[in-house]
């Protein structure tokens, strides 16, 4: 029989996974912080819920998709929370990326309950959310794995178990690290190029097939060449994102020189009030040492 499933945060990237998840036929109870998200989800045959706790209610499934580790806490934990509307035998899937370690904390309490929890993050931006081609990490235990993946492969292409609660935080976190420094080679390959003369589109297409390519490249620089800052994922989140990372490694003793220094980029743009443009728009640090743009003439 098939679950029926719940969604709580219906931003950037919710929207899309819940419209596949009513595309490949799950029932799909949705809330979100800001009731007007919901309305067209409700249009497309998707059902309102009055809190997280009554989103849960009407689940066998929950899916949570939001910011911050205080976020997940919030709708999971606190008055109204999942927890509250949550039967025993349900499952808690959080596709937002947060601390690992308070994810175990938070898959520790669940489990006292009865109630079992996957972490599984999110990547592919909002095209992949839109697309279901996203990739997703999930940590947790094999068997819920299992029971969750025909829900997975409505929303993702590339999904993978890769061990307990919090190793999908931790591999998200891996990912973010090459999606950040990958930027930035985008950024700095271009600043070469725009200085010296080339042809930026047929620059892109003489690369991005070779050991040069990358989905950053290939995705993120034409909206650079276009000076399109649209964005499939915020600078706001992905600082956020790079202090867990940054947190993680200092915890554990790990060098991450390059991931340092774009997080101190990216707060050089925050303070330009750019934090709401894509990611990419990292090149504008880059710009401003240069003291040219890419794309200009």
């Amino acid at each position: 029989m098939t679950e029926t499933i719940g969604f709580v945060g219906l931003g950037i990237m919710g929207q899309g996974m819940t419209r596949n998840l009513l595309k490949a036929g799950f029932a799909v109870h949705v809330w979100n912080r800001s009731p007007g998200k919901m309305d067209p989800l409700i249009a497309e045959g998707a059902i309102g819920a009055t809190s997280p706790a009554d989103v849960a209610a009407h689940a066998d499934i929950t899916i949570i998709c939001v910011s911050d580790t205080p976020d997940v806490e919030e709708v999971l934990l606190h008055e109204n929370g999942i927890m509250f509307g949550a039967k025993e035998g349900d499952l808690i899937i959080d596709c937002s990326t947060i601390s690992p370690q308070a994810t175990q904390k938070m898959a520790a309490v669940l489990e006292h309950a009865g109630v079992h929890m996957l972490d599984a993050p999110i990547s592919g931006g909002s095209e992949g959310a839109a697309n279901g081609t996203l990739s997703i990490m999930v940590g947790g235990d094999a068997a819920q794995f299992e029971r969750a993946l025909p829900v997975f492969q409505a929303m993702g292409q590339t999904i993978t178990h890769v061990g307990g609660h919090g190793a999908g935080q931790m591999v998200k976190l891996v990912n973010q690290i090459l999606v950040v420094i990958n930027m930035w080679a985008v950024g700095e390959a271009l600043l070469f190029a725009q200085a010296g003369g080339l042809d930026l589109q047929k620059t892109l297409e003489a690369v991005s097939g070779g050991a040069a390519g990358s989905w950053m490249l290939s995705n993120r620089g034409p909206q650079v060449i276009r000076r399109d800052w649209r964005p499939g994922f915020t600078i706001d989140l992905q600082q956020k994102d790079l202090r867990l990372a940054l947190g993680a490694a200092d915890e554990m003793g790990v060098p991450v020189l390059g991931t340092s220094t774009i997080y101190n980029l990216y707060r050089t743009l925050q303070q330009q009030g750019l934090g709401g443009e894509g990611n990419h728009a990292l090149v504008k640090a880059l710009e401003h040492l240069a003291g040219f743009e890419i794309g200009a003439s």
